[in-house]
This record gives structure tokens, C-alpha cells and sequence, in this order.
């Protein structure tokens, strides 16, 4: 079944502890950011407040968002989930509706392309999961989906990755697999 979730704009004392907990989040891994300040951030979301809505989702559903860089064209921040281990509450879940459809039976709830669009934001690609894995360890005991290129799709497969022995690795998988522990890792520009 298609996921009929949208981001949902917080209340106002939703926004304000969402905005407690980024800053907090933000000050606490300053290395995550460099030469980004908090009132820059504060700027972005205040000139974007449907952003807000996806944050919230990206939150609650376990992902731990933080600010890991700036389009250099753009300007955007650009906002990556950065839990230890893939987002709790986005697991178990095939790779698209094509995966999802393929599967005759034992259909999971959701798709990560499917999720991610509802909640407004965007599968990491494997460069950028990479590029993640630069800012810190991440998904030692889960493993997440990554956007994966139109050839290899068209061919049934899809992409993950995960770090393990020290070492970030990008595998496959079909499209209409899924795990307990693999989920997938989301970014947003603002």
C-alpha cells in the first residue's frame, strides 16, 4: 500500500523544540559543518518554514537530521539524517513500488522511495552516503537503501550500503528485498 503520510507542519511548541533540538544537535557536532554558523541555519529554516514538516518527520522517524553541508551552486543547506544506525522508524522496507509490486507475498508496509517522497525528502546517492561516512561511522549494525542508477534499477537491482571492518561498502540487492535492519538515509535542502 502506498504511503498516504505527508510532512506535517509542527505546532508552534512543536517548532520551537524541533528548533532546541537541531541547534543542540548542530553545537554538539560542529564538525559536521564547518564554517556554518547557527543563525545562518536559523536564517535558511525561517525563509523555509514548510522545511519544517520534513524535518519533523525525519526527527520523529529516527533519523537524527543535521546540517553536513552547503550546495555550492544553490546555496541550500543541506540537512542528512545522521543516527548511528539507520533510522529506526524507516526499516523493513523495500526499495520502490516496481520492488514492492514484484513481491507476491510478505509485502512490507512501505517503499523507501515511496516514504521519502512523502516525507519530502530524498534518498542519499552512494557518493553522498560515502561522503557521510567521512563525518563519522555510521549504520555498524544496520545497512541503508541509496538512490540507485536507472541501469542497474531497469535490471531489478538496488543499492545499500553499509560500514563494516572498518570500510564503507556499497552492495545490491533486488529491489523487492527488505530487512529489519536495513532502512535508508534521507537529506533535505533548505
Amino acid at each position: 500500500m502506498k504511503s498516504s503520510k505527508t510532512p506535517k507542519m509542527p505546532s508552534a511548541a512543536g517548532r520551537e523544540a524541533l528548533l532546541a533540538t537541531l541547534q543542540a544537535r548542530f553545537e554538539k557536532h560542529a564538525e559536521r559543518h564547518e564554517g556554518i554558523a547557527w543563525p545562518e541555519v536559523l536564517a535558511h529554516l525561517e525563509a523555509r518554514p514548510e522545511k519544517l514538516g520534513s524535518l519533523r518527520g525525519m526527527e520523529e522517524s529516527g533519523g537524527e537530521p543535521d546540517v553536513t553541508g552547503r550546495d555550492a551552486t544553490t546555496g541550500e543547506l543541506i540537512f542528512t539524517d545522521c543516527s548511528p544506525e539507520t533510522p529506526k522508524g524507516r526499516v523493513s522496507l523495500c526499495y520502490d513500488r516496481d520492488g514492492w509490486e514484484s513481491r507476491k507475498e510478505h509485502r512490507p508496509k512501505d517503499t523507501a522511495m515511496d516514504l521519502a517522497a512523502a516525507m519530502g525528502i530524498e534518498l542519499l546517492t552512494a557518493e553522498e552516503y560515502r561522503a557521510l561516512q567521512e563525518l563519522g561511522e555510521f549504520d555498524l549494525k544496520t545497512s541503508s537503501w541509496v538512490l540507485t542508477p536507472p541501469d542497474i534499477r531497469k535490471l531489478g537491482g538496488a543499492l545499500f550500503g553499509d560500514r563494516r571492518f572498518g570500510h564503507v561498502f556499497i552492495y545490491h540487492n533486488g529491489a523487492q528485498s527488505y530487512y529489519a535492519v536495513r532502512g535508508f538515509r534521507g537529506k533535505l535542502r533548505v
